[in-house]
């Protein structure tokens, strides 16, 4: 490319820990145009983040080093330049968005200090300067009445605000490349169409390069211009997009591209048992206001929901951030306090306390988001999934323990000999089949999946829906699926129920859902989801 913006030729990467080496990038090669959309896709640990990290010198050396390679950007060898001339191409020439905002913004400090910051480095502003353009980029980024924004603080943001946010910062400067490392992984639908046609639209604007990092092919397919598909520290496959989708040459980008979750959930029988139900279940937090704090009006999490969860079957909710999804399943599980009747294989449980609810808890399991948050780090495999054991089947022998780890790891797809082994030593996928085992270990009638598959790969997406899918027709589960990824929920779900600001848009069978949604609402859903019409959908969201 004869006006390449970004030239990376045969970069190699190595990580050092004690005596050994292990090569992380081996010989990639690839150049950025001027105003063009190049994507960086492949699954984790094939070595895209720590490619991008690169350009910016932003791993940890002494540990990493480069045994090849030169990164040219306009025409200078970033590998060699000196840390003062590095420091001016950073934030600067080149800047990055990262996955996750709440752990990439400071949390104690307000937006306007945080973007603020950036300018009055970079440009030599003036506080009011300062401010002034601040308010501008938050304008531009789409943050609705901004100078309400300026003094709150990285908490007081919705996810899509957050990342909004980080663009701002990452345009206050206006660069000639943005890094946009999974920006949009743990966004809904509706808000990741508007962060992805938001940067579009400031792509074309600015004339800027995006190198734009991601598993998701249906995002490259809206948003790229040109891809180039990793694996295992190497680039095997590149093209343009629409190329490399109609006529994939590499046996891995095959792979990738017949991953998305398939099949279909059991055919709903209406005569099976009911596990579980919810009659008008009401969770209100109160706002507290004045120098009494006295009761002023009510957050209305959860306003008045029935639902019905049977043997076998899975109900699928749906929604963007804060419509209630999360709650209504905690609410079911007896993990928050709520209003309304809930009934558990007949009891109702909805008035127990909890020393009522921990006999029951073996049958009322939960596997959450983010499994690396919700595995101890500090203890093996084994004690993770034996903890619940220990709690409520205090008779079982040592020896019996084991043996019923080893049979959860086992039926999960896991080595059982792994059970020595720290979570940290894990993949994404691998920590999320031992989260479902230290569930599935005690048998449980009922379980709620929380975002269970949204911060996994493509392909081991697919892998544990189709594990989920074998569990429950194994043990006649009931599954509660909490989910903005109605792809999943499509290959999973028998009942889909569509919440919005704690209320139900509409609910029915899956297939009906799917096959003609009546509320707009639901429509911009799915939209966003399934095809590329991302600006409609997400105006019809707004």
């Amino acid at each position: 490319m004869t006006n390449a913006l970004l030239s990376v030729r045969d970069l190699s990467v190595a990580f050092h820990q004690g005596g050994s080496q292990t090569l992380a990038v081996d010989r990639v090669s690839f150049e950025i145009g001027e105003g063009e959309v190049l994507a960086l896709v492949g699954e984790s640990g094939s070595g895209k983040s720590v490619t991008a990290n690169s350009v910016l010198q932003l791993l940890p050396y002494p540990s990493a080093s480069h045994p090849s390679g030169k990164i040219l950007f306009d025409g200078r060898d970033l590998l060699t330049v000196s840390e003062r001339e590095l420091r001016d191409v950073r934030g600067n020439d080149i800047t990055m968005i990262f996955q996750e905002p709440m752990t990439s913004l400071n949390p104690l400090h307000t937006i306007e200090q945080q973007v603020g910051e950036i300018l009055e480095l970079h440009q030599a502003m003036t506080p009011q300067a300062a401010r002034s353009r601040t308010l501008e980029l938050l304008a531009e980024v789409g943050i609705r009445e901004p100078e309400k924004r300026l003094k709150a603080y990285p908490h007081e943001l919705s996810g899509g605000q957050r990342q909004r946010v980080m663009i701002a910062m990452a345009l206050a400067n206006r660069p000639k490349l943005l890094i946009a490392d999974e920006p949009t992984t743990a966004l809904d639908v509706t808000v990741q169409a508007q962060i992805l046609e938001l940067l579009k639209k400031l792509q074309r604007d600015y004339g800027m390069s995006i190198l734009f990092i991601t598993h998701d092919l249906g995002i490259v397919r809206r948003f790229a211009d040109r891809v180039c598909v990793m694996t295992k520290g190497k680039i095997v496959e590149t093209g343009p997009v629409e190329q490399v989708f109609r006529d994939p040459q590499h046996d891995y980008t095959r792979h990738l591209l017949s991953s998305e979750p398939r099949g279909e959930p059991p055919e709903a029988d209406p005569l099976r048992a009911v596990v579980m139900e919810g009659r008008n279940i009401r969770v209100w937090f109160p706002i507290k206001a004045g120098f009494l704090r006295r009761v002023v009006d009510h957050v209305k999490a959860v306003d008045g929901i029935d639902v019905t969860l049977r043997a076998g079957e899975t109900v699928g909710v749906v929604g963007e951030s804060g419509s209630g999804k999360t709650t209504l399943g905690l609410a079911l599980a007896r993990l928050i306090s709520s209003e309304g009747r809930v009934s558990f294989i007949g009891s109702d449980i909805g008035r127990y306390s909890f020393r009522q609810m921990r006999p029951l808890r073996d049958r009322l399991q939960v596997v959450f988001q983010d499994p690396y948050g919700s595995l101890s780090p500090r203890m093996s495999v084994g004690e993770i999934i034996a903890e619940g054991l220990k709690v409520h089947q205090p008779r079982l022998s040592s020896e019996e323990r084991d043996r019923a780890v080893a049979a959860a790891l086992d039926e999960v797809g896991l080595d059982p000999a792994t059970r020595w082994r720290y979570p940290h030593e894990f993949s994404g996928g691998q920590r999320q089949r031992i989260a479902i085992a230290r569930a599935m270990v005690l048998k449980p009638r009922f379980v709620m999946l929380d975002e269970p598959t949204s911060a996994l790969d493509m392909t081991v997406q697919a892998q544990v829906v189709d594990l989920l899918r074998d569990l429950q027709k194994k043990h006649d589960l009931a599954y509660l699926f909490i989910s903005h990824d109605l792809k999943v929920v499509r290959a999973l779900a028998n009942h889909v129920i569509v919440m919005r600001a704690g209320k139900v848009m509409e609910e029915g069978p899956s297939q009906e859902i799917f096959a003609a949604p009546k509320s707009d609402y639901t429509r911009a859903l799915m939209d966003a989801a399934f095809n590329l019409r991302a600006v409609e959908a997400a105006a019809v969201a707004q």
